[in-house]
């Protein structure tokens, strides 16, 4: 675990960097620390390693104090990613990988090992082992960045603002990376992020801070969206905020039908399709032979023979998405039925716009939160918590 103690940095000018910060961060758990310009987020991360000497108070590390831990071996033991990975130019990839177990006196045979190991773990075809950084996209070189810090299986991982110089595609699949990695090796991660939705899609817990390095809020994702501690941290979630707070809920309690619900080889007027008439769907979900959505259909002109289908829109995995992602699949469609599947993408349901709507309001009335296996780790954690984790400290 590693506690912030009234931590303080002030500047030799009086500028006052992080003011009184104290905060305990969870093991095997990752902590984002997130806010403004200014508000020391990055000097409290560099603080963790000692790239950045606190003026005041104390840091500790499993109960020991930093300050009396030799400061090489204190970064060797922490791994440490950073925006555009700042890998070395001239060295290869498992080179750059391999940085730390060589400073630690690895052999090359075993240090290249690890290096094709993690490139594995992260996502990297091995091939690329004898690249150079130039030869790499954005995204690759941010996964190198990880491969690198996790290279000498650090307890502690400090991350700042790793994934913040690419798009968002590539982006989100950093991040669903980073969420597999983690829930495979369990590390102590600090996460800097100036992005509150990459903060509540990652944090285990999330620390907002003010300008001036002074602690707002500190509480699980679903703690700091229900219940924002003051008008600044609201304004800070956004306008939105109640949209994101429905990564939080489960849509296992939304009532789903398979009325509408035909295969593309089913002739007009057979069973299923007259059911599908009687469901009052406006629409027709039509499938293939496997049951995989293709889109809908309009009842009428099915049976006069047009094969036109509308697009279906995003789906939402039933049983295990959030009530988040079924209401963006309610949305995006362009009939207003969310379209549910299973793990295989197969159609397990629909659900129209005014049933999810009654499910939001039921989820509400009875304080529903997903299970530790729920909503939030389906859809990649559009947000998440450890359930009944309790705010560790508001100021």
């Amino acid at each position: 675990m590693i506690r912030f103690e009234s931590v303080t940095k002030r500047y030799p000018d009086g500028t006052v960097a992080v003011d009184g910060l104290s905060l305990e961060m969870p093991d095997r758990s990752i902590t984002v620390l997130v806010g403004p310009s200014g508000c020391g987020k990055t000097t409290s991360l560099r603080m963790v390693n000692r790239m950045i000497e606190p003026t005041g108070g104390r840091i500790l590390l499993d109960g020991a104090d930093l300050r009396e831990q030799p400061v090489h071996g204190l970064r060797r033991s922490m791994g440490y990613v950073i925006q555009h990975a700042g890998l070395f130019p001239h060295r290869t990839v498992a080179d750059n990988i391999a940085t730390v177990p060589r400073l630690l006196g690895w052999d090359r045979r075993r240090a290249r090992a690890r290096s094709l190991e993690l490139m594995e773990r992260v996502g990297l075809d091995t091939a690329m082992a004898g690249r150079y950084p130039y030869q790499l996209s954005g995204g690759q070189q941010q996964r190198v960045g990880v491969a690198r810090a996790l290279a000498a299986d650090p307890p502690v991982l400090l991350m700042d603002e790793p994934f913040s110089a690419v798009d968002p595609v590539v982006r989100k699949g950093l991040q669903e990376e980073l969420l597999r990695i983690q829930a495979e090796l369990g590390k102590t991660i600090v996460f800097v992020t100036h992005d509150i939705d990459e903060a509540i899609r990652l944090g285990d817990m999330v620390a907002v801070l003010r300008t001036g390095g002074r602690l707002a809020q500190f509480a699980p994702p679903d703690r700091l969206l229900s219940a924002p501690a003051d008008a600044f941290v609201e304004d800070f979630l956004g306008a939105d905020r109640g949209i994101r707070r429905l990564s939080f809920f489960a849509a296992s309690g939304l009532e789903l039908t398979t009325a509408p619900v035909v295969r593309d080889d089913a002739p007009a007027g057979d069973p299923a399709g007259a059911a599908a008439d009687r469901s009052g769907a406006p629409y027709l979900l039509v499938t293939d032979a496997e049951g995989r959505p293709l889109g809908w259909a309009d009842p009428a002109r099915r049976a006069a023979g047009d094969r036109e289908l509308l697009p279906y829109g995003r789906t939402f995995e039933a049983g295990r998405g959030s009530l988040r992602s079924a209401l963006d699949s309610a949305v995006l469609s362009p009939t207003g039925w969310a379209v549910g599947v299973d793990g295989d993408g197969r159609v397990v349901g629909v659900a129209s716009q005014e049933a999810v709507a009654a499910a939001i309001r039921a989820a509400h009335a009875a304080g529903r939160y997903p299970e530790a296996e729920g909503a939030a780790d389906a859809d990649a954690r559009d947000g998440g918590a450890p359930e009944g984790t309790e705010p560790a400290g508001v100021a």
